[in-house]
């Protein structure tokens, strides 16, 4: 008996429980120096939309909420998380586990780029060992108590992906797209996947929507109109933010000091935060035995 896998089982201790035939992947446990309430993943499928900067930005707008939040980078080979906060110290360690690094608002953060000794060195690593790094950062550190955890996610449906939704107790999944027809095509692969694996969407961001011109407040839509909330409501999802293309932010970030930003993309994402301080309560269709739901 597989007794990880059965622990972790939704049909443990029911009839419908065969240890002999069961190949359900097991959902790891936390580690005793973590208490995590909720995981949510951000995810897109498609590269270059933003994930990292909503994820940074639902993490500080959780922060300023009086939350205790936290960010597992996932995106192992293109991580931006500690480029975006400034964040240049190595985690230390303490005892059996590794320390986060937190920002200047508490977020406490893990990833890759944080033990490299160049933040533009590569990390040229297969799938096999690029999923070990990712459940290392969720056995392995010391999250503490944490009422959000943020999984920042790599772009595609491969193996790490594919990790974080088979291993990590994820209990919703915001998905990012840009406005372009191309980009929402291979988003959607994302949302087909995230529902293959029972994984609750709480809703769509629009990022880098529109651009407000400065002089007379005109909204620019280089990328054409948007796509995303057609989409949206075809898939039975909810467009919960518009972020526009923000200068103000862009600077912030390449100085590392996104915790600073005030401007409209804060505001903007508050719905999203709302629908995560909610929670996701209804069942993913199919999926009402599923260790997710």
């Amino acid at each position: 008996m597989n007794e990880t896998k059965c622990t972790t089982c939704s049909d443990k201790d029911t009839r419908r429980c065969n240890t002999g035939q069961c190949t359900g992947s097991p959902v790891l446990p936390q580690n005793d120096a973590s208490d995590i309430k909720q995981v949510i993943a951000v995810m897109s499928g498609k590269g270059g939309v933003g994930k990292s900067s909503v994820s940074a930005l639902l993490a500080i707008a959780l922060a300023r909420r009086g939350y205790k939040v936290g960010i597992l980078d996932a995106d192992i080979t293109g991580p931006s998380i500690p480029k975006l906060f400034g964040l240049v110290d190595r985690p230390e360690q303490f005892k059996n586990y590794i320390l986060p690094v937190k920002t200047s608002l508490g977020i406490q953060v893990m990833s890759l780029n944080l033990f490299l000794p160049q933040e533009d060195d590569p990390v040229i690593w297969r799938g096999p060992i690029l999923s070990s790094a990712v459940k290392q950062f969720w056995t392995d550190v010391a999250w503490g108590k944490l009422d959000y955890l943020i999984v920042d996610m790599p772009p595609g449906t491969g193996d790490v992906p594919l990790t974080v939704m088979q291993s990590l107790p994820l209990n919703g999944l915001v998905v990012v797209s840009s406005p372009q027809d191309l980009a929402m095509m291979v988003v959607s692969k994302t949302i087909k996947m995230a529902r293959q694996a029972c994984i609750p969407i709480l809703g769509l961001v629009e990022n880098m929507s529109y651009i407000a011109c400065p002089h007379c407040g005109e909204k620019i839509q280089p990328f054409g109109n948007g796509s995303v909330k057609e989409a949206a409501s075809k898939k039975g999802l909810t467009l919960l933010a518009v972020l526009p293309v923000d200068p103000e932010l862009a600077k912030l970030a390449d100085a590392g000091r996104i915790e600073d930003y005030e401007e409209t993309s804060l505001r903007n994402i508050e719905p999203l935060v709302e629908v995560v301080e909610k929670g996701y309560n209804r069942k993913v269709e199919g999926c009402e035995n599923c260790h997710h739901q």
